[in-house]
């Protein structure tokens, strides 16, 4: 089918040349000076606009939105609203909060626009390999649409969880589940290299790899990582966050629900971001007050 894409970042890009390679005419639309020649490469026609986009469509459209949550994406429906159809089909892939999909399915209804939120999980490894597809939306709008998901996702790797928000909320706890187990893993190999042992890391990583409980697809990338650098000396220890993370954790403070191992991983992301922290001096300090213990001076 014909199917345009708004986005063409890294993960755009490589959903385009999956889609092209699997026979899908894709008409694509992204900012910046290279755009068009990113286009080019992925296979896909350039519209120099969204709503020029939506002109080269055949009706009823299908449009892929692969950008920034938040603003950039009522932009760019804004821009689009005046050449969308009734019965056209707008896919929000990127990480919106699953309230504003909620709230954008609802306004496009009043014009008898469908509104898909479709959390996507593969990263880099997904033209390879596959996108896993959590597809919130009306169930005759992701029917249409559903030779675009089939082609995207690997076997098994699609599924219509809900009404319009459902994909999204679903990838929401996804990605706060994937917090905790990279802190998981972070914290344990951090044990590991502080051993009095001579510990290999690489090995372990990649021994754990085969019939452990704990063997996934993040203990082969970890491995990986390992083996280039065993020590990540060439690493900051800065990590940053999407957003999703503090959205899972609202959400679970929201329905009483416990979730102390996200809500540490979070945490660990924020103190990963400071250097000299105000609350590790005041500690210091306090503990030197109360039972003379020695500070180091900055």
């Amino acid at each position: 089918m014909k199917i345009g894409m708004i986005g063409l970042g890294r993960m755009g890009a490589n959903m385009t040349k999956r889609l092209t390679r699997g026979g899908h005419e894709v008409v694509a639309f992204s900012q910046g000076d290279d755009a068009p020649a990113a286009a080019r490469d992925a296979g896909a026609a350039w519209a120099a606009s969204p709503r020029a986009l939506i002109e080269a469509l055949p009706h009823p459209a299908v449009v892929w939105l692969m950008i920034p949550a938040g603003k950039p994406v009522d932009d760019t429906l804004e821009a689009m609203r005046p050449a969308l159809e009734p019965g056209d089909i707008v896919i929000d892939g990127g990480n919106s909060f699953f309230r504003d999909s909620q709230r954008r399915a609802a306004a496009l209804a009043g014009s008898r626009v469908a509104f898909i939120d479709a959390g996507t999980s593969g990263g880099v490894w997904g033209l390879e390999n596959g996108y896993c597809l959590m597809v919130g939306g009306d169930p005759a709008a992701v029917g249409t649409a559903r030779p675009v998901f089939d082609t995207l996702a690997p076997e098994k790797g699609f599924a219509h969880v809900g009404p319009a928000g459902a994909g999204h909320y679903v990838k929401m706890v996804h990605n706060g589940i994937e917090y905790a187990m990279l802190q998981s893993l972070g914290e344990g190999f951090e044990i590991l290299s502080a051993s009095e042992f001579s510990l290999d890391l690489p090995q372990i990583a990649e021994v754990w790899r085969y019939g452990s409980v704990v063997r996934s697809w993040l203990l082969d990338l970890l491995s990986d990582a390992l083996r280039a650098d065993p020590r990540l000396e060439k690493i900051r220890g800065w990590i940053d966050d999407s957003g999703e993370g503090r959205w899972t954790l609202i959400e679970a403070i929201d329905k009483a629900v416990p979730a102390p191992a996200l809500a540490d991983a979070l945490f660990a992301r924020f103190r990963s971001r400071q250097e000299n922290s105000f609350s590790a001096r005041a500690i210091a300090a306090l503990r030197n007050e109360f039972g003379g213990h020695a500070v180091k001076k900055s």
